[in-house]
């Protein structure tokens, strides 16, 4: 368990402040299946949590994701720097993957900041950077519950300024799910483009050991 702890620990940094890209490029390497990500020394499995998604309807986070490669990532929208940066490498990969893997492959945004993120702000703000992305919000029960099963911190709301805008403290990587459902890999923030097209494909192609 203490390796484990250590592994998740090192995956995190608080959104809205900048990861060094020589750290990220550090601790990319070094794992059984030469990926550019962190491989979890034990797998997690999927939260147990229903959510809603951007047209009102419960999303079922197990039972909507069985079967696909999974990039989760908790973040809000008036995010300055890590949540546009992480959602845009993505979206371009994506759309650079031959359709028969990016058919296999969903991208889910959690809000971290319900109060400000409705539905309609969360479908606008990622159809930025590709619609097929698919936006949750729920209560703040409900999002902790998440983060708190991927060993995530949970989100923290920052000082208010004189118009009212504040700032949402949240782990800033990517948690990776195989199409088992189990979290395998996390993916810091200063990971590139680059990167994300060397891992998607090999995560549909790998044999983990213990599945």
């Amino acid at each position: 368990m203490q390796r484990f702890l250590l592994s998740i620990v090192a995956v995190l940094a608080v959104a809205c402040a900048p990861a060094d890209r020589s750290d990220a490029e550090a601790d990319a390497g070094g794992n059984p299946y030469g990926l550019r990500g962190r491989v979890l020394a034990e797998a997690l499995p999927m939260p147990d949590v229903v959510f809603t998604d951007t047209d009102g309807r419960a999303y079922d986070l197990r039972r909507e994701t069985d079967g696909y490669l999974t990039l989760l990532f908790f973040g809000y929208t008036h995010c300055p720097d890590v949540c546009p940066i992480h959602m845009a490498n993505i979206g371009a990969v994506v759309r650079t993957l031959r359709p028969s893997v990016a058919a296999r492959i969903k991208v889910l945004f959690v809000t971290t900041d319900p109060a400000r993120d409705t539905p309609e702000r969360i479908r606008t703000w990622l159809d930025n950077f590709d619609s097929s992305f698919i936006g949750l919000t729920g209560d703040t029960a409900a999002i902790a519950t998440a983060q708190r099963a991927l060993w995530l911190p949970p989100s923290q709301l920052g000082p208010a300024d004189s118009t009212g805008n504040y700032l949402v403290g949240h782990a800033a990587a990517v948690v990776a799910f195989t199409p088992d459902r189990l979290a395998r890999v996390m993916y810091p923030f200063g990971i590139r483009q680059a990167d994300w097209a060397h891992d998607l494909p090999k995560l549909l192609e790998i044999q983990w050991s213990g599945s």
